[in-house]
């Protein structure tokens, strides 16, 4: 299993806007790909305009598959859906290590 860990900063008035929009949008358009596990929203109690995206893919071949013009096409809908300005702070990438039983 392979993770995109994605951290925004939003307007924290906007914040709760831009988690059912990302969930509208942007869940809904994983969800149809294979090898998409899932996915989390993480907030901040101390940071009202920090959120974190954790999102799970069977396998990194998979998650990478999916083309460039149609990660656009979603991203276009989702910022003018939204309609306000928002940053990615930071983009990365882990695996899930698992461990031999012994």
């Amino acid at each position: 299993m392979v993770i995109e860990w994605l951290k925004f900063r939003v307007p924290a008035e906007q914040r709760e806007r831009y988690v059912q929009i990302d969930a509208e949008v942007w869940t809904l358009a994983l969800e149809k790909y294979e090898g998409f596990l899932g996915k989390e929203v993480w907030i901040s109690p101390d940071d009202t305009s920090e959120l974190i995206l954790v999102i799970r893919w069977a396998s990194r071949e998979q998650w990478k598959a999916i083309a460039a013009v149609e990660l656009d096409k979603i991203t276009q809908t989702f910022d003018q859906s939204l309609g306000f300005a928002y940053e990615m702070l930071e983009s990365k990438e882990y695996q899930v290590r698992r461990f031999a039983n012994f």
